[in-house]
């Protein structure tokens, strides 16, 4: 589980919650600040616009990446790096070809595919072309899930404005009974206050979320793929290492002696 996540959902809007509470009583939350029409026009209106302009399997698909926040990706760098150090020493040792039996306990597929297209002797331009194909798709994949997030967080607020309107024309329907115009404001005004929760507490934060995680796995299969070519090359294991620690932060490298590097 991906705690972060976890923490900034719950304790948003429970300073939110908080806010209400204070002052007004737990009863505020039901009696003031609940209601279904706002709720149906804002969420329903919001997701109803995203589903029009998607197809039902990229709105069910954008949907579940909901899931994808809240679990902690596997994106463990250096480890990966040091996977590849010791696949180029096996290949320095023992040749190429010894790499097809490595690739069998690799568990991440995209290194187990570009090991066993570097085994087959393809042309190292073509293992480049192949490998930076399927980043480019993986990458496409996973902004057509953050565009989705990003979508549904520019209608909600949208949507709230709507029902906001709609309760301003009921309650100036309304003008011969002065005492129900308060009320009728409040639950007017409660649709943008939906609208704004749905984009700034749940959409916005998912996005930014799916960025990260994109962005991490995107620079890991980069690092991959030169470590690949660079075995490929029959370059020194100890050039490779530090070649491949060149992507990461100086406070995360280490010697291949186990030592904290420099800076």
């Amino acid at each position: 589980m991906d705690i972060a996540s976890i923490i900034g959902l719950v304790v948003c809007i429970s300073l939110t919650i908080m806010a209400i509470v204070v002052g007004n009583g737990f009863a505020a939350i039901y009696r003031d600040f609940m209601d279904l029409q706002s709720a149906l026009i804002t969420f329903g209106g919001a997701f109803c616009a995203i589903l029009a302009g998607n197809t039902i399997e990229s709105f069910v698909g954008g949907l579940k990446s909901f899931g994808l926040v809240l679990k902690r990706p596997n994106f463990n760098i250096p480890e990966m790096i040091q996977k590849v150090i010791d696949l180029s020493n096996v290949a320095r040792k023992e040749g190429l070809l010894s790499l097809e039996e490595a690739a069998g306990e690799i568990d991440d597929e995209f290194l187990r595919k570009g090991i066993l297209l570097v085994v087959d002797g393809t042309d190292p331009e073509l293992v480049r072309a192949i490998m930076e194909t399927e980043l480019m798709s993986m990458e496409d994949r996973h902004k057509k899930k953050i565009t989705f997030w990003e979508d549904v967080g520019s209608m909600g607020p949208a949507w709230g404005m709507i029902g906001t309107l709609v309760g301003l024309v009921n309650m100036l329907n309304n003008m011969s009974d002065p005492n129900s115009i308060g009320p009728q404001m409040a639950v007017a005004l409660i649709t943008t206050l939906y609208g704004s929760l749905l984009a700034n507490w749940i959409c916005t934060p998912i996005a930014m979320k799916l960025k990260t995680n994109n962005s991490e796995e995107y620079r890991l299969k980069e690092i991959l793929i030169e470590g690949l070519l660079s075995i490929q090359a029959g370059e020194n294991p100890r050039v490779i290492e530090e070649k491949l620690k060149s992507f990461l932060a100086p406070k995360d490298r280490t010697s291949s002696e186990g030592g904290e590097a420099d800076g």
